[in-house]
């Protein structure tokens, strides 16, 4: 049977994306009809409408919900690009972005600032409040992260192995600390730490979406510069050698452009677990394992699944949220035991990836 065309499979994405995004900014704790949705952006336009809404669902569309739909489109994205990215630098379809203590260190750096609040800005508390809370998440997701490279670069040379193993003493540290502020911090404190470690886009605005979508777009636009290197890297390190890649200048460029992409997506919406992980593996088993249709592809799908996540988030105990990274472990953990299990398999045949 033949495969689709990356052309057929980019175009399909392109449409379910937007048919995701129509559905998603329709519903929620207020209802709004396409009529509605249709007339408030005719008005924004500049022109006239004969469709009838009131000032709020004005507002809670605008100012609401699309800025949620359009930064959880734009988080999926940089998260999937991202495992697609350290799936193919570690030759492993069962890695996700936070293995290098991106995510976890991002966690830490805000638990510091739900703690500390305010006061750690000094006389600048009323100019940098809004900004303190994805600034020490950025901090902390790229500290983490570079510690974890540092540790594995032994004589120069980026060893694989020992980045995975400090990638998971980092983890352990990082969470240990966030586990710290949590015990040290009072009830609302806690409860905002407890619910900004499982993911939310309740916090999104239009600052938000600028700032994600400018990182979004210069993380992918950098991604698909390292995709033929990264192909020949899963030849392996020395056939990529051969073939004119320079494997540490790669290494440290994927773990760069990692880092940029996990720590701004999660310095405002919080960890979201598993999406990473999953969306490159099914494009996959839907084409093809090279990395130009894979970046392209996991920007997509990965865009309409975080959306899809968030979208039962606000219905399933509406006018109340679920937290999306429950919504995201909960469907992604067993398709991780699948895919444990299926590289294992591969792996006693001589597959792919063995």
């Amino acid at each position: 049977m033949r495969k689709a065309s990356y052309a057929t499979i980019y175009a399909g994405l392109a449409v379910l994306l937007i048919i995701t995004l129509f559905i998603s900014v329709r519903v929620g704790a207020v209802e709004l009809s396409y009529d509605k949705i249709l007339g408030i952006l005719v008005k924004r336009l500049g022109m006239a409408t004969t469709a009838s809404f009131t000032h709020v669902e004005e507002q809670v569309f605008l100012q609401i919900r699309l800025p949620r739909v359009i930064l959880g489109a734009l988080v999926g994205a940089s998260l999937s690009v991202s495992g697609a990215l350290m799936q193919s630098l570690f030759r492993n379809p069962i890695v996700e972005p936070g293995l290098v203590g991106t995510s976890s260190g991002s966690a830490l750096g805000a638990a510091f600032v739900f703690v500390m609040g305010k006061s750690i800005a000094g006389a600048y508390a009323d100019v940098l409040g809004p900004f303190l809370l994805p600034i020490f998440a950025f901090a902390g997701g790229f500290t983490a992260t570079m510690i974890v490279y540092r540790l594995s670069n032994i004589f120069g040379k980026t060893n694989v192995n020992t980045m995975i193993l400090a990638g998971i003493a980092v983890n352990a540290m990082a969470n240990g600390g966030t586990g710290f502020f949590s015990y040290v911090a009072r009830d609302p404190q806690a409860r905002s730490i407890t619910f900004w470690n499982l993911g939310t886009l309740s916090g999104a605005d239009w600052n938000g979406v600028l700032i994600v979508g400018v990182s979004t777009a210069l993380g992918i636009l950098f991604s698909l510069r390292q995709a033929k290197a990264l192909n020949a890297l899963m030849l392996g390190e020395e056939e990529a050698g051969y073939l004119g890649v320079r494997t540490e200048s790669l290494k440290r460029r994927v773990i760069l452009v990692n880092t940029f992409l996990v720590a701004m997506a999660t310095s405002l919406v919080g960890v979201i677990a598993f999406v990473g992980l999953i969306v490159p593996h099914m494009l996959r088993l839907v084409r093809s394992s090279d990395n130009r249709f894979l970046i392209i592809g996991s920007a997509l799908l990965g865009a309409i699944i975080l959306n899809l996540a968030d979208l039962v988030a606000r219905v399933l105990v509406a006018p109340s949220e679920f937290p999306i990274g429950i919504i995201t472990a909960f469907v992604g953990a067993p398709v991780f035991l699948y895919m444990l299990i299926s590289n294992t398999r591969k792996m006693q045949k001589g597959g792919f990836y063995a």
